[in-house]
């Protein structure tokens, strides 16, 4: 069962959706417990079939057994059903799109970034080889903390060719993510948040992100310290916004929206939609790895199911817009690359 009623979850400090999913609870007023590490999950819990992090367990099961639920997407908007108040998700049908758009080039492009610059570099492999290990079993003997986080060093250096990340790659990845940390500096001067002055599910996606590339990989970490303070403070602020008191009329209007947010459409334009387009065609055709063209430079790396899905989930939205929202969606997509997602 949830310990005392309160939404139970194991997670990990070094997972950027533990803590995207985390700070959106604090955020929302949704008490719960977290169990950190996978391996510290009380007894009686069930074992989740793969162990990713972070896991929910959910009263699904039969006579309210628990349930172990992962991707932090769908359960914010099962939570957004199940719990009032603080919204996450806005009530304008085509800010609500665009926020589904940018919470998932935060989830599945800017996450490229978060492996890239941990073990692409050795300042930042060794230093997350330890932690990786503390986190989960902070009363380890150095010894063998030292031999499990040389084993999974190396064995994440080998994947990062997964994420895309290789040396023709290497300056794509860190480039982009420089645009993105000068893009939401401009953007959070605004009105504090990616969508107004209140946070939606995409904040807590770039966050997440963030909390890692920002604070923990000592080399994206001293790029976000010397291009913006101002972002490097957001990721501080975001982690516990449980004091914030939302005003329904703190989201972006459609014109503030199609102005403040077309920097950050076009850089998901020019980076995560030609991969997700080339992703869905290598799927389609039962193709292991997909190649493409992103900022003039040739991307290869193996294909991805999950991603297919997310594309699919969100073709599936743009489809059930009505003929005005969908209008007035396509008029901010205009010029940003994005459009040919929908197509």
């Amino acid at each position: 069962m949830a310990q005392n009623d309160r939404l139970s979850l194991a997670g990990a400090p070094g997972s950027p959706y533990t803590r995207k999913m985390i700070a959106a609870l604090r955020y929302r007023h949704i008490p719960y417990s977290v169990f950190w590490g996978s391996g510290n999950i009380p007894e009686g819990y069930p074992e989740p079939k793969v162990r990713l992090l972070p896991t929910f367990f959910f009263p699904d099961g039969e006579d309210g057994a628990l349930v172990p639920v992962t991707d932090s997407t769908p359960i914010i908007r099962r939570l957004e059903a199940e719990h009032a108040g603080r919204a996450l998700i806005p009530d304008d049908p085509a800010l609500k799109f665009l926020n589904d758009l940018i919470e998932d080039y935060g989830d599945e492009w800017l996450t490229k970034a978060m492996f890239h610059f941990r073990w692409a570099h050795e300042a930042d492999w060794k230093n997350a080889g330890p932690l990786l290990i503390y986190w989960g079993m902070n009363t380890a003997p150095a010894q063998m903390a030292n031999q499990f986080a040389a084993d999974i060093t190396k064995r994440q250096i080998d994947r990062l060719y997964v994420v895309g990340s290789n040396e023709v790659t290497a300056s794509i990845i860190e480039v982009s993510f420089e645009r993105l940390i000068g893009i939401l500096d401009t953007l959070i001067q605004r009105r504090g948040f990616v969508l107004g002055a209140r946070p939606s599910s995409a904040d807590f996606a770039i966050y997440g992100q963030l909390t890692q590339l920002a604070i923990v990989d000592p080399t994206s970490a001293d790029l976000v310290n010397r291009l913006s303070p101002r972002v490097r403070a957001w990721v501080d602020l975001l982690e516990d916004l449980s004091g914030l008191q939302p005003k329904p009329d703190d989201w972006f209007t459609a014109d503030e929206a199609r102005e403040a947010l077309a920097p950050l459409l076009e850089e998901i334009g020019r980076t995560y939609a030609p991969a997700m387009l080339a992703n869905a065609k290598a799927l389609q055709a039962g193709e292991d790895t997909f190649t493409t063209q992103i900022c003039g430079e040739v991307w290869t790396q193996p294909s991805f199911k999950y991603q297919g899905k997310c594309l699919g989930w969100l073709r599936e939205d743009y489809a059930a817009l009505s003929g005005n929202v969908r209008g007035a969606v396509d008029a901010m997509l205009a010029g940003s690359g994005c459009a040919p997602l929908f197509d």
